[in-house]
């Protein structure tokens, strides 16, 4: 085979991943399955964010040796002739007033086009990569990246993100700031403690769930797995998949708490150029396993580099990965999206329904766009798909599962009001101090709070989960709009919990609402049925009522 015909049946690429600390390079061959082995990577610690927090601006001496690290990285990826070279930068570029200078200066120099990517893609790589090499099917996971300038946190329930947040807690920003003694003195270690759980509190709350497991990447997470490596069996190996206990952590920053830097520098396991920052890592996670309750922490040594690269597989020429058959409709996308998190299926369906049916009775007396109907029914499939992270605050769980799932077909507009219908479909009304509400232009506002007010009702009239109630009728008039519920028994629960959530619906419709149940409405057509009398003509005007 020659080495082009190679080369198209095993195509190269190469990551290369801008940190604040360190500047990684992967370079991969693909398989035609779409998995990837390492022909090469190097590594060099540039601390091209050194200072950045104090003065706000990339040193010169860092953008000189980390200019120099890209064109290594480059002439390495060069020599194996890679198809494609990625290169992403973080939170030291992506924060620094001189950071498109230092990527200019990269493109000038050394035809690397820098891509500086922003937080959530940054946790959305972390969270490919560990999708891809651990099973988080029915676990709660936080997926961590602790970089040099900022720390990324993925909260998921196996693979759906509910979560994802970017912290300032870098092992370099937060050393620079705090670790100010050597060893750290007591007071130094309080201050630092405090601004990890200040900015943990203040970003993370009351976390949704306890924290199974964590899985961390990035070099304070495997520098730590190789001293407990050391520590145990006198050697330290690779680290993919290593497991740490919380008392293990303890340990370990126990030790590297109370030691000096040159002590530091020499444990075992402990790569001396990260002498200076790992304690500040180190409490990073020990504060965040406290404050998710996690237990168990596992390493992920591609991290970031190997979501970029399963990223840049994803859209090879001729769909090196094998894609899923499409469903035949969008709806059907969000079915499946449904089904991953477990929800209702036959009660979000028939609410959806249900909704839809209220849609059609309302959209042209009401003005509703056609456009609508589509939104509201997939924020009903999913508005019950918070109940994967816990009952509690369902719906606004249900809302950032739906902006971090996958939802193909619709636009991140529309992914952004079906999240916005489902997270309204009970409780508070759509407020403009809700930051998600107030992103929404004008008209979007309008049609999310019409939608929501239509699916609250239809939600209501399936309170029992039975599908009691077969249909709707609507019929609006000039002061109301009536409801009339086919049902093969008495609805009086369905009927009863979609007048408690009729509010919102009579607010923004600005009618009053009756809900009858089609039963009653026939007795009552029977009892004002004309009646002929015995001797009446066919024109007679004596009417009478059944059973007068």
């Amino acid at each position: 085979m020659s080495t082009e015909t190679q080369a198209a049946a095993r195509p190269r690429l190469a990551a290369i991943d801008v940190g604040t600390n360190s500047i990684r390079l992967v370079v991969a061959e693909v398989d035609a399955d779409g998995t990837y082995r390492v022909l090469d990577e190097e590594r060099e610690m540039t601390r091209l964010g050194r200072g950045l927090d104090l003065h706000g601006r990339l040193a010169d001496e860092s953008m000189e040796r980390s200019l120099e690290a890209i064109g290594k990285m480059k002439a390495i990826a060069d020599g194996f002739q890679v198809q494609e070279l990625r290169a992403i930068a973080t939170s030291a570029v992506r924060e620094s007033v001189n950071g498109r200078a230092f990527c200019r200066e990269a493109l000038r120099r050394h035809r690397v086009l820098i891509d500086v990517i922003s937080p959530d893609e940054e946790a959305q790589f972390a969270f490919q990569s560990v999708v891809r090499h651990f099973n988080l099917d029915g676990r709660a996971a936080a997926i961590v990246d602790i970089g040099g300038g900022s720390t990324e946190i993925v909260l998921s329930a196996g693979t759906v993100i509910d979560q994802v947040h970017s912290l300032p807690l870098g092992a370099v920003r937060l050393a620079e700031r705090y670790c100010r003694s050597d060893p750290l003195k007591p007071k130094h270690w309080r201050r630092l403690r405090k601004e990890i759980d200040r900015v943990l509190k203040r970003s993370l709350g009351k976390p949704p769930f306890t924290a199974e497991i964590m899985v961390g990447s990035g070099g304070t997470f495997t520098t730590l797995a190789e001293m407990i490596q050391c520590d145990r069996a006198g050697h330290s190996g690779s680290v993919q998949g290593y497991m740490i206990t919380r008392a293990d952590l303890r340990h370990a920053l126990d030790r590297l708490r109370k030691a000096p830097l040159e002590t530091r520098r020499q444990m075992p396991g402990l790569n001396p150029t990260r002498a200076d920052i790992i304690v500040a890592g180190a409490a990073v996670v020990a504060r965040l396993a406290d404050a998710l309750g996690t237990q168990q922490l596992l390493i992920n040594d591609g991290g970031i580099r190997d979501g970029l690269l399963q990223s840049m597989i994803r859209e090879l020429p001729g769909g090196t990965v094998a894609e899923p058959t499409p469903p035949r409709d969008r709806l059907e996308w969000v079915r499946q999206f449904a089904a991953k998190c477990r929800s209702n299926e036959r009660h979000c369906g028939h609410v959806a329904n249900l909704a839809a049916t209220i849609f059609d009775g309302l959209q042209e007396s009401c003005d509703l766009p056609p456009s609508g109907r589509e939104i509201l029914q997939a924020g009903a499939l999913l508005h019950d798909i918070g109940y994967l992270i816990n009952h509690s605050k369902h719906h606004k769980h249900a809302y950032h599962l739906i902006m971090h799932g996958e939802l193909p077909g619709f636009s991140s507009r529309e992914v952004e009001l079906i999240a916005n219908v489902a997270r309204y479909h009970r409780r508070a009304f759509p407020k403009k101090s809700h930051a998600n509400f107030r992103r929404l232009d004008r008209d979007d506002r309008r049609l999310v709070r019409h939608l929501s007010g239509i699916l609250r009702l239809a939600d209501g009239l399936d309170r029992t989960h039975t599908q009691c109630v077969a249909c709707v009728a609507c019929e609006p008039s000039y002061d109301s709009i009536r409801l009339v519920v086919d049902a093969a028994a008495d609805p009086k629960v369905e009927i009863w919990d979609a007048e408690r959530k009729a509010a919102l619906f009579e607010k923004v419709f600005g009618t009053r609402l009756e809900l009858v149940w089609s039963e009653d409405v026939e007795s009552q057509a029977q009892l004002l049925r004309p009646v002929r009398w015995p001797g009446d003509t066919e024109n007679s005007s004596k009417i009478g009522l059944c059973g007068a």
